[in-house]
């Protein structure tokens, strides 16, 4: 408990594994109900599924994760948060597809293994970009 108290990164990616978790929970059921039973192709219900999915993450990274970071520039900060999102949906797609089309792996699995990657994509490229550009904001406007 001492280690996660004293390191706040640790304390975040916990925090940011919670809100992850739910986010995947919604990710992944419609995933499987857009493609089972609407017949999407499984790469449209990712795709879906993801857009769906990031609102969820961006609510509770923002209010609870990253401790409502503001830069000053609250479009900023919400295009940077969605941009990095988009670059995890290609990276879910690129995975998804190499895994389902590539190996013959099941889509559901595939989108297991695409998640545990863009989680830390997704993790560290927000901590750099929206906690690091608060920190030299607040700097350089105060």
């Amino acid at each position: 408990m001492i280690l996660l108290q004293n390191n706040k990164t640790l304390v975040q990616m916990i925090k940011y594994g919670i809100v992850g978790l739910v986010a995947f929970i919604v990710d992944y059921a419609l995933l499987a109900f857009l493609t089972e039973v609407c017949n999407f192709h499984y790469l449209v219900s990712a795709s879906i599924a993801f857009c769906v999915s990031i609102f969820v993450s961006y609510f509770g990274s923002i209010g609870w994760v990253f401790n409502n970071p503001e830069t000053g520039n609250k479009a900023r900060d919400i295009i940077v948060f969605f941009a990095i999102g988009l670059v995890g949906l290609g990276l879910t797609d690129l995975i998804m597809w190499s895994l389902t089309d590539g190996t013959g792996m099941l889509y559901l699995l595939a989108k297991v293994i695409a998640t545990v990657v863009v989680f830390f994509w997704n993790f560290f490229a927000r901590k750099i970009f929206l906690v690091r550009a608060t920190k030299k904001w607040k700097v350089k406007n105060h």
